[in-house]
């Protein structure tokens, strides 16, 4: 059993360190007289001693990853051995480094580990960037640690006074300002008893010190792997000092963010608002329900509580006879019990927008978030000034790789937690534009750990032992159970299901529609009864890739292959038909069904065909392309990391319905779509001339007219943000004119302030008006052009 430092051995150590000059003197004396400190004195940062146990370590941390810690009798504890497991405190930051600082903790080492297994204090965190998220995910700073035998503080170390195989001890870093760019840091280490184990002094630069600051378990270790095992615990961490700054504003949860709804039922219940708030996983008793208020004539109004699903840590509110006319600032409450049998009260307001009808309905329309460039502070601060009716996220709100540490593929509530981890970058990046506008939030194959998928009706795929690949087969790798949960944290905000049943393995399903200013949009999600790719042969090393300029692609588009499956092909043509309470119409899913690229993560990475594309299967693609033309629906997607406009054929050239696949928020992956130096035939050219635009054939033998595209070039910075610039990344605007049956369409570059009114701001192509009509095969554009 490890000993826990009494309070008096504390306030020991503490006026201890203040006679030695390690801390300032009045921190030691208000521990004395049990005062509340102050900045310079060494605040305590958490309550985890009153905190009950769970996941969540509080909204003042973030933790590398959620995954691996939890919060067991009043310490945070590190459940793997595996390297670089850390706390970043959201709330406190190293910025003046003219001032001085100390932080402590108590921290506990188990029996086991060995003796170059460390732990402690990582400071001077920093990204490219230096905000205070992305620097949750920095790899560098200042280490300042205690080992089995040994204080490091950076690379000076120091040998203990004695070997601190297991048991408690508190560590001190103290840092004060010297001469120009010098910064003296001082880490001391002392046992219960109050005795000495140690101390190392590092003369650093000031440079090096300013940034985050968290606490590390296993600093020596790389960051591979998940070796569990008891490891490092720690509390009572304090900080103090004018060199830290406070910022309360960086807090994230128990609130995390809020996404709604708005749609016309066109029945009895009007228009129904439905809005989730997501929260961190927290505990049994904590508080299971989340409360909303709206405001009335100057006082919040209760509309009632809803419960928290303890699997997705959401609270979904369904409110009907929604007043649609006027604009409403809600709010969530959260009461978090503790175990003093106190209360903190966490909230999170926002707006509800009035139902835009009678004017123009922008909507802005995003994809495919790779967190090289979290948290896409360009994007985020665009959709701030453009002030959207409508956010539409098409999928990929996250990577595998997001947040590093790797996928859990089983248990699939390790899973969970290991997915919600990554997804919580997603609102922590949107969140304040999503509080204030309508969200629509699809999921797609990376939301589910997988490169690419073919959901077979919702079938487990096959995993043998020789090919544990999740890329090019049939089916989901993942346990049903995660799954639901992704569908659940995108979804549950949305309008009703149009039909909720569910699927093999007892899947959920989101299919369904959204009538919202007078615009009638249909949900699909388009791989969800996919076909894999197993069930063709292929000419390359992969399943879904064609990689021979001769391959008869005819051969893959066999009988009785799937695109969007006969539930979503059924519910589709009877929206067509449905034209109440709207006048235009837009379909909503992941991907566009064609073939628009011929090169694929490399430059010269040449594929004939890409079998994740929804241009394949063939037959069931034009299928889906006739079910639409008579709605005159506007296709909004993702997924391709490379922005298009493209107008689909089926019987002939450019008589169907129009697709913007948008821009990647941050590139990832790259394809381009360079036909013209692969001579691939084409006809009717835009007038505007651009390359590679007007009627081809695609790779999989799809009539398609391409009238702009977004081609990248091969990335040569290394900044984050000018990276994801180079590599095509941005986002899309939609205007929706319902008087002159219009809809606008913007593809704005990454890095442009998208108000500016420039040409260079979008890509080339961009803007377009196109009529409702022309989703129809009756065009106007490039219609009498040479």
């Amino acid at each position: 059993m490890l000993r826990r430092i009494s309070r008096r051995f504390s306030l020991r150590i503490f006026s201890s360190l203040a006679l030695l000059g390690i801390l300032p003197r009045k921190s030691a004396l208000a521990q004395e007289k049990g005062e509340a400190e102050d900045s310079s004195g060494g605040e305590r940062l958490d309550r985890w001693d009153r905190t009950r146990d769970r996941v969540f370590l509080g909204g003042d941390f973030w933790a590398n990853p959620m995954e691996d810690w939890r919060l067991r009798d009043g310490w945070a504890e590190c459940l793997v051995r595996s390297g670089k497991r850390s706390i970043h405190s959201l709330v406190r930051g190293l910025e003046n480094v003219e001032g001085d600082f100390t932080l402590s903790v108590r921290l506990a080492r188990p029996a086991g580990l060995t003796g170059k297994d460390g732990a402690g204090f990582q400071i001077g965190v920093r990204s490219d960037i230096d905000e205070v998220r992305s620097n949750c995910f920095a790899h560098n700073g200042i280490t300042a640690g205690i080992t089995g035998g040994h204080l490091v503080l950076g690379r000076e170390r120091r040998a203990l006074a004695a070997p601190f195989a297991e048991g408690e001890c508190l560590l001190v870093l103290a840092g004060k300002a010297g001469a120009g760019e010098r910064y003296d840091l001082t880490l001391t280490a002392r046992t219960p008893a109050g005795d000495s184990l140690g101390v190392v002094k590092l003369a650093a630069r000031k440079e090096f010190v300013r940034g985050n600051i968290a606490l590390i378990s296993q600093f020596q270790r790389p960051p591979r792997g998940r070796e569990e095992g008891a490891s490092w615990r720690f509390t009572d961490w304090r900080a103090g000092g004018e060199a830290l700054v406070s910022r309360p504003e960086a807090r994230f949860g128990p609130i995390l963010w809020t996404m709604y709804s708005l749609s016309d039922s066109r029945g009895e219940e009007g228009f129904v608002m439905k809005l989730s708030a997501l929260t961190g996983p927290l505990g049994a008793g904590d508080g299971e329900k989340v409360e909303l208020f709206v405001e009335r004539e100057g006082a919040w109004h209760s509309l009632g509580e809803a419960a928290l699903d303890t699997d997705a840590w959401l609270a979904t509110f369904r409110i009907p006879r929604w007043d649609e006319k006027t604009a409403t600032t809600y709010k969530v409450v959260h009461r978090e019990r503790l175990r003093d049998g106190s209360e903190v009260v966490d909230e999170w307001s926002g707006r509800i927008k009035a139902n835009p009808d009678g004017r123009r309905l922008r909507i802005g329309a995003l994809t495919c978030q790779n967190d090289y460039a979290f948290p896409y502070e360009p994007v985020a601060e665009n959709l701030r000034k453009l002030d959207p009716d409508l956010l539409y996220f098409s999928g990929d709100q996250l990577y595998e790789n997001h947040g590093g540490f790797g996928v859990i593929r089983a248990p699939a509530d390790p899973a969970i937690l290991n997915y919600l981890r990554k997804f919580y970058q997603h609102g922590w990046a949107f969140r304040e534009v999503m509080r204030n506008a309508p969200t629509l939030c699809l999921p797609d194959d990376h939301d589910v750990f997988q490169g690419n998928y073919w959901g077979e009706g919702g079938k487990a795929m096959e995993v043998t032992e020789g090919d544990r690949g999740a890329s090019s087969k049939g089916g989901y790798i993942q346990p049903v159970k995660m799954v639901n949960v992704v569908h659940r944290t995108n979804t549950s905000h949305h309008p009703d299901i149009h039909d909720p049943t569910a699927i093999e393995q007892g899947m959920s399903v989101y299919y369904g529609e959204v009538v919202y200013g007078s615009v009638g949009f249909a949900i699909v999600g388009d791989r969800q009864w996919k076909s894999g790719p197993e069930r063709v042969e292929a000419d390359g090393p992969r399943a879904d890739h064609i990689v021979g300029k001769d391959f008869d692609t005819t051969s893959l588009d066999r009988e009785g292959l799937v695109l969007l499956g006969e539930r979503q092909e059924k519910f589709l043509e009877a929206w067509a038909d449905d034209w109440r309470g709207h006048g235009m119409k837009v379909l909503l899913s992941q991907t566009l069904f064609a073939n628009v690229a011929t090169h694929h993560g490399k430059y010269d990475g040449y594929l004939k065909a890409d079998l994740d594309s929804g241009g394949w299967p063939q037959t069931a693609r034009n299928r889906a392309v006739s079910i639409l033309r008579k709605s005159g629906a506007l296709h909004i997607n993702g997924d391709q990391h490379l922005t298009t406009l493209v107008q689909y054929g089926v019987d002939e050239q450019r008589d169907s319905n129009w697709s913007f696949c948008t821009p990647a928020i941050a590139v990832g992956y790259p394809r381009w779509w360079r036909p013209d130096e692969l001579g691939m035939p084409h006809e009717n050219r835009p007038g505007h001339g651009l390359a590679d635009t007007g009627e081809y054939l695609d790779g999989l033998g799809n009539r398609v007219y391409v009238h702009a595209v977004g081609n990248p070039i091969v990335p040569v910075s290394k900044h984050r943000y000018e990276k994801a610039h180079e590599k095509g990344s941005g986002f899309g605007v939609v205007t929706i004119d319902l008087e002159a049956k219009t809809y606008h369409l913007e593809a704005f570059r990454f890095l442009v302030d998208a108000t500016d009114g420039k040409a260079e701001s979008q890509f080339p192509g961009w803007p377009l008006t196109i009529h409702q009509d022309e989703n129809r095969g009756q065009n106007r554009i490039g219609v009498g052009e040479a």
